[in-house]
């Protein structure tokens, strides 16, 4: 007799913008997408880079080399007070959004750890659970102002009944090595939250499902400057409430490089698709980058995952 068929996974990204430096609003506004991304029932949806509360695009911090102003200060300090701790009491509300849609959750949020902000994504499954956390590795050019660098033991593949959930990070995508820790660990769901919304980063995605014979969710924010507080100091944008700040560009992949939603960029949208996870062993049949298309003679990868706190006691736990 034939095998059974795999089931599908049907699957929801969401393009969106937040309520910037509104954590509250934010958090009403995830609530009330993940409602209309889970309409008819849903597995996965995954939401952009940075999405609680905000990517705070066009903004110096009053920042130049030598000097930092005090407007920029108080607008750091204004981002901060947006920000989520995780645990805590946004990490539990995000959970029972989960909980109470029946789906996994991927999404994007500024973490406050000790007292440095983190680039991070959250994945929860549908009891609500926090199953992890993913600091982004390397922030890009002026993103280090603000965020910290994550290390290598937030580097989760989430073994789910879905499948294994993974998830790197913007410009993270460009990192060689981190794609293949997480083909390594057999990712199937690659979660690709973003917040850069150029065409060519369509064509990485391709090559990202092409390279790891998985299925690419890529989530970005379309944003207009209304979005932002009318006081939100912007630049590099056009006048006008209605100008673009991100074009979105969210788009889902298959194992073998094919476009199955998206790229969107006329506007707020959820892209959505039903994955056939047996397309990935399909794919891998002629090409297994971490398996049997792997040189370990020649090439290996050693990845440290272990915690580095600057700070550590003997006897007592580091704070996250």
């Amino acid at each position: 007799m034939p095998p059974e068929p795999e089931p599908l996974v049907r699957a929801a990204v969401v393009q969106a913008a937040p309520v910037g430096f509104d954590l509250a609003a934010t958090l009403a506004k995830v609530e009330r997408l993940t409602a209309d991304a889970a309409a008819g029932g849903v597995d996965l949806v995954v939401f952009p880079e940075a999405f609680v509360s905000c990517y705070p695009r066009g903004v110096t911090f009053g920042a130049l080399i030598g000097s930092r102003t005090p407007e920029g200060r108080a607008l750091y300090r204004r981002y901060w007070n947006s920000s989520v701790d995780v645990p805590g009491p946004a990490t539990e509300r995000l959970g029972a959004i989960a909980a109470r849609h029946r789906t996994h959750l991927v999404i994007g949020v500024i973490e406050r750890g000790g007292a440095t902000l983190y680039c991070t994504a959250l994945t929860f499954n549908p009891h609500g659970r926090l199953l992890g956390k993913h600091r982004k590795l390397m922030p890009t050019a002026a993103e280090r102002l603000v965020w910290g660098f994550g290390d290598g033991s937030t580097l989760p593949v989430h073994d789910t009944p879905i499948g294994r959930i993974g998830t790197a990070i913007c410009w993270e995508n460009y990192m060689p090595l981190l794609r293949m820790h997480l083909y390594g660990r057999g990712v199937q769901l690659y979660c690709a939250p973003t917040m850069d919304h150029r065409d060519v980063w369509v064509s990485s995605m391709r090559h990202v499902a092409l390279e790891g014979r998985c299925f690419v969710l890529s989530a970005c924010q379309f944003a207009r400057r209304a979005d932002y507080p009318d006081d939100y100091p912007i630049e590099g944008v056009a006048d006008g409430p209605d100008a673009v700040v991100s074009a979105g560009n969210s788009v889902i992949v298959d194992p073998l490089g094919e476009v199955l939603a998206g790229p969107a960029t006329g506007g707020e949208t959820i892209l959505r698709a039903e994955l056939d996870l047996g397309r990935v062993a399909e794919g891998k049949y002629d090409f297994d980058v971490a398996g049997h298309y792997a040189r370990p003679d020649v090439f290996t990868l050693l990845v440290d995952e272990r915690p580095r706190p600057p700070v550590r006691s003997t006897g007592t736990d580091p704070p996250d």
